[in-house]
């Protein structure tokens, strides 16, 4: 592996990395414990306002976080076995 793929591969992390730190940025208020009932009810039946665009914006949160936590384990990787070093 070259010094370029690493570089590239640090500058893709890195914008992965700002992108999702930037949607986490933007969060609203914390609802309270009947708007969270309410809002699992109607999650439950199906019921929500614009159902199938929350259900993405709820698989596209669960992908962020997957991609975040498999991002983790490779650096861990990386950190316990560097690869060589390019010649």
């Amino acid at each position: 592996m070259n010094t370029r793929n690493i570089t590239l591969r640090a500058l893709l992390l890195a914008g992965a990395l700002g992108l999702g730190f930037g949607v986490a940025a933007c969060k609203k208020e914390e609802p309270t414990p009947m708007e969270k009932a309410e809002e699992n009810v109607k999650d439950a039946f199906d019921a929500r306002p614009n159902e199938p665009l929350k259900d993405a914006g709820e698989d596209a949160k669960s992908a962020m976080e997957n991609a975040g936590d498999a991002v983790e384990q490779k650096a861990d990787e990386l950190k316990q076995d560097p690869p060589p070093a390019a010649q």
